[in-house]
C-alpha cells in the first residue's frame, strides 16, 4: 500500500489499521506508526486506535492520542471518543483522567449520549466514587437498562447493601443481571438466606445465578448446601463452566470431602476442563486439604499450564503434609517468585520448629530485595522468639517501622510475645502501648510475659487496666493470671482469680487452669490439696499436671507420695522420659542407688531417652547452642578457660557446688565436673567471653534450670558485674548484683 501509494486513501488506511491493531501479533507500536502516517484520518481512524491502546491497558497513549485530536479543532471527536477513553480510566483506575474526561462531556454536549452515561457510571464506580456515579444516574436525561444494572452494580463492588437493595426495589425492569447481581451482593454480606429467598423468585436462572448462590454458601461456610446446590444444577441439567467448579472444590476441601471432589475431578475430564490453571489449582489445594500429598504431586507433574499459584499450591501442599525438604526442593525450582512464595517457605520453617531455616531464608529473602509481607514478619519473629534472638527481633521492630508497616494486632502481639520471652520487658510495653487496636491476644501476651519474667504485681495491675478498657478476658487470660500467682505463691489471690474466673465471667475451666492451680498449691507444700483438684478435675489430668504434683514432692521431701505417684505415672505412660526422671531423683535424694539404677534399666528396656539440657545463646546476631557437655564449639578452648575461671571467682564469694543434683553414684570430685558442663553454664561461659558489658547475657534453655545452676548464675552476675537473663522451661530468671528476680521461688 506504500509503494502504490494507496496508503494515502483515507479508507484504505483505516482498513489497514484496523486489521493491524486486531491482530494479537503485531506490536502496538507498529500500528501506531501507521497511525502517524495517515495523513488525512477520520474519526473511525482516530477511535481504532484510542481503542487498540486502551484493549492493552495504555491509558496514558491513549489520552496523548485525544489529546493530539484536540488540537485538530474537535473534528475527529464523535460520540464513540469519549466512551472509549472513559473505558480506559475504568481499566487504569485513572479517577482524575476519568473526571477531566467527564468535564470535556459536558462541555462538547455529550451527556445526553446514554453510551457515553453508562460508561461514566462503571468508571465512577469502578473507582470507588459511587456517589458521583449516582449522580451521573440521577442527572442524565436518558437511562436504559445497562445504566440501572451499571449502578447497581457499583452499589455491589463497594458493597453497600442497603442502597443496593432500595435501589433494585425501585428498577422498573428487574432482569436476570440484576437479580444475579444482587444475590452476589447479599452472599457476600452474609445475608444468605436472603439470597435463597431471591433466587427461588427467579422466573429464570442462568449459570451465572446458580454459581452466584453456590459461592454465597460457600463463602459463609455453609459448605453442604453449597454441594448439594451444586448437585441439584447438575441434576437439573444447567452446564457448568470453570468458576463454578472451583467453588464446588473449595466446599470439598473443607469439608475434607475426597469422594465427591474425585467425581468432580472426573467430570472436570469429561466436559475437557482438565487444562484450566485454575481449575488444577482448585484439585491441588483439595488434594493437600485431604492429605493426598502424592495425588496434588501428580497433578501438578502434569499440568502444562502452570502458574505461580500453581507452584504456591504445591509448596503449601507439602509443607501441610510435613515434606519440607519437598518443599524447599520446588522452591529452589521456581521460575519466578513473589512474597507468597517466600511466606509460604518461610512460614513453613517456622510451623515445622526449623527456627535456623525460617531466619535463614528470611534474610535471602532480603537480598533478593523482596519486600516481606505481615504473615512473613510473623513467622520470624516467631523464630526470633524460640531461639532467644533479641538482637534480630529488635532489628525486625525497627525494619517495620522504617518501611512504614501497619503493625497490626497479630504482629504486635507476636513482637510482644517475642520481647517477652528474650527478657525485654519494657521494649515489650513500648510496643504493647504503639499499638493504634489492641486484642485481648495483645492483653494476654503482655500479662503472660509480665508474670514469666517476674513483674507479677505489674501483670496483675495491667489485667485490671485490661477491665477498665471494657476487654472481656478469656480463657489464656486466666490462664496467664493464674501463672503469675504461682510463680509468686500467691495461694489466696490463685485460689480468687480461679473462682472469679468460674463465678463471674462464666469460663469453664480447662486443663491448664487446674494445672496451673495444682502446681501452685504444690509449690507451697499444699500436697494433698493439690491432690484432691486432681481427683476432682472433670477432665483427665495431663502429663503437665501430675509432673507438677511430682515435682512439688520431690522440692518439698515429700517421698513416700512422690513414689507412689511417680510409680503410677510409669505405668500410665511408659514413654514420657520426665516421670522416669523425677522419680529417678526422688529414689536419689534418699541415696537408693538400686532403685535409681532399676529406673534406669526400664529407660533403656522402653526406648526412654532423657532430654538433654540444650541452651542458646545470641552473640553478634548469630544463635550458638550448648548441650550438656558439649565439646564441639569452635571456642571451646576459652570456654574451658573462662569456666576454670568461674570456678575460681565463685569460690572466693564461698560457693559450693549442690552434688546433691548430680544423680550418678559417682564420687564428689566428679559430681562437682559433671555439674560445671551443664549447658546454661558452658553459655555462659560463652557469653562472658563472646559479648561486653553492659549488655545481658541472654540465655534459653529447654528444661528448668537446676538448683546449681540457679545459685552459680547468681554468683557469676556478681563476681563478673553482668545481668544474666535465663529463660527456662518454666519463667524467665533476671540475675543481677547475686540476686534473682524469681526471689527463690520457682
Amino acid at each position: 500500500m506504500i509503494c502504490t501509494g494507496l496508503i494515502v486513501d483515507t479508507y484504505a488506511a483505516s482498513r489497514i489499521l484496523k486489521f493491524s491493531t486486531d491482530s494479537p501479533f503485531i506490536n502496538i507500536h507498529y500500528s501506531h506508526k501507521i497511525f502517524n502516517g495517515i495523513q488525512n484520518p477520520n474519526g473511525f481512524i482516530c477511535n481504532t486506535m484510542l481503542r487498540a491502546f486502551v484493549q492493552r491497558n495504555r491509558v496514558q497513549d491513549s489520552i496523548f492520542v485525544y489529546k493530539s485530536m484536540l488540537k485538530n479543532g474537535l473534528l475527529y471527536i464523535d460520540n464513540y471518543t469519549h466512551p472509549i477513553l472513559i473505558q480506559g480510566c475504568a481499566l487504569g483506575l485513572s479517577n482524575f483522567e476519568g473526571r477531566e474526561l467527564h468535564n470535556h462531556v459536558l462541555k462538547m454536549g455529550f451527556e445526553a449520549d446514554v453510551y457515553v452515561v453508562n460508561n461514566l457510571i462503571n468508571m465512577y464506580s469502578v473507582c470507588g466514587n459511587v456517589g458521583d456515579a449516582r449522580k451521573v444516574f440521577d442527572e442524565s436525561p436518558v437511562l436504559d437498562l445497562v445504566s440501572w444494572n451499571s449502578m447497581l452494580a457499583g452499589y455491589v463492588s463497594v458493597g453497600n447493601i442497603e442502597e443496593a437493595k432500595l435501589f433494585y426495589s425501585r428498577m422498573p425492569n428487574k432482569n436476570i443481571i440484576a437479580s444475579n447481581s444482587m444475590i452476589v451482593l447479599l452472599g457476600k454480606s452474609g445475608k444468605v438466606d436472603e439470597a435463597r429467598l431471591l433466587f427461588n423468585e427467579l422466573k429464570e436462572k442462568d449459570l451465572v445465578s446458580w454459581t452466584a448462590l453456590i459461592s454465597s454458601y460457600e463463602q459463609n461456610g455453609m459448605y453442604e448446601e453449597a454441594l448439594d446446590l451444586f448437585l441439584n444444577m447438575f441434576n437439573n441439567g444447567i452446564n457448568v463452566d470453570e468458576v463454578v467448579i472451583v467453588t464446588v472444590l473449595s466446599a470439598c476441601s473443607h469439608l475434607l470431602n475426597f469422594k465427591l471432589g474425585e467425581l468432580v475431578y472426573g467430570l472436570v475430564i469429561r466436559i475437557g476442563f482438565e487444562s484450566y490453571v485454575n481449575l488444577q489449582n482448585a484439585l491441588i489445594h483439595m488434594y493437600s486439604r485431604c492429605s493426598d500429598v502424592l495425588a496434588a504431586q501428580k497433578l501438578f507433574d502434569k499440568g502444562r499450564f502452570l502458574d505461580l499459584v500453581s507452584w504456591n499450591s504445591m509448596i503449601s501442599a507439602y509443607i501441610k503434609c510435613g515434606w519440607v525438604n519437598e518443599a524447599r526442593e520446588l522452591f529452589d525450582k521456581m521460575p519466578e517468585k513473589d512474597v507468597v512464595s517466600w511466606s509460604s517457605m518461610i512460614s513453613g520453617y517456622a510451623q515445622l520448629d526449623k527456627f535456623h531455616e525460617t531466619l535463614a531464608l528470611f534474610h535471602d529473602m532480603q537480598r533478593e530485595g523482596i519486600k516481606p509481607d505481615e504473615t512473613t514478619l510473623v513467622s520470624v519473629v516467631s523464630a526470633c522468639t524460640q531461639l532467644g534472638a533479641l538482637e534480630q527481633g529488635k532489628w525486625l521492630d525497627a525494619y517495620i517501622h522504617k518501611n512504614g508497616l501497619k503493625v497490626n494486632i497479630i504482629l504486635g502481639t507476636t513482637l510482644i510475645n517475642m520481647y517477652m520471652k528474650c527478657g525485654s520487658v519494657e521494649n515489650a510495653m513500648e510496643v504493647f502501648y504503639s499499638m493504634e487496636e489492641k486484642g485481648v491476644s495483645s492483653w494476654n501476651a503482655l500479662l503472660l510475659g509480665l508474670a514469666i519474667n517476674g513483674r507479677v504485681e505489674r501483670s496483675l495491675q495491667m489485667f485490671e487496666e485490661m477491665k477498665k478498657c471494657e476487654v472481656m478476658p478469656n480463657e489464656i487470660t486466666f490462664v496467664a493470671i493464674l501463672v503469675g500467682c504461682r510463680h509468686m505463691g500467691q495461694v489466696d489471690k490463685g485460689r480468687q482469680y480461679f473462682n472469679t474466673m468460674v463465678e463471674v465471667y462464666k469460663i469453664e475451666p480447662n486443663i491448664k487452669h487446674y494445672g496451673c492451680l495444682v502446681d501452685l498449691l504444690g509449690r507451697n507444700g499444699l500436697l494433698k490439696e493439690a491432690e484432691e483438684v486432681i481427683d476432682s478435675m472433670p477432665m483427665a489430668p495431663d502429663v503437665a499436671t501430675w509432673g507438677a504434683l511430682l515435682g512439688a514432692c520431690k522440692k518439698h521431701g515429700d517421698k513416700e507420695m512422690g513414689e507412689r505417684i511417680g510409680r503410677k505415672l510409669i505405668e500410665l505412660q511408659p514413654e514420657h522420659d520426665g516421670f522416669h526422671v523425677l522419680l529417678s531423683n526422688i529414689y536419689a535424694s534418699k541415696g537408693n542407688w538400686a532403685d535409681v539404677l532399676e529406673i534406669r534399666g526400664l529407660m533403656t528396656k522402653q526406648g526412654v531417652v532423657k532430654t538433654p539440657g540444650c541452651s542458646l545463646i545470641e552473640a553478634n546476631g548469630v544463635v550458638h547452642e550448648f548441650l550438656a557437655g558439649d565439646k564441639s564449639h569452635s571456642r571451646i578452648e576459652e570456654i574451658e578457660e573462662m569456666l576454670d575461671e568461674m570456678v575460681r571467682r565463685l569460690k572466693k564469694l564461698g560457693y559450693a557446688p549442690s552434688t546433691g543434683e548430680v544423680l550418678l553414684d559417682i564420687d564428689e570430685e566428679e559430681k562437682e565436673s559433671n555439674l560445671f558442663r551443664h549447658s546454661e553454664k558452658l553459655a555462659i561461659a560463652f557469653g562472658l567471653i563472646a559479648t561486653s558489658a553492659p549488655m545481658p547475657v541472654r540465655i534459653i534453655k529447654n528444661l528448668r534450670i537446676c538448683n546449681d545452676c540457679h545459685e552459680a548464675a547468681k554468683l557469676v552476675s556478681r563476681a563478673f558485674e553482668r545481668e544474666i537473663v535465663i529463660r527456662d522451661r518454666h519463667r524467665f530468671h533476671h540475675f543481677k548484683n547475686g540476686s534473682c528476680s524469681c526471689m527463690e521461688y520457682w
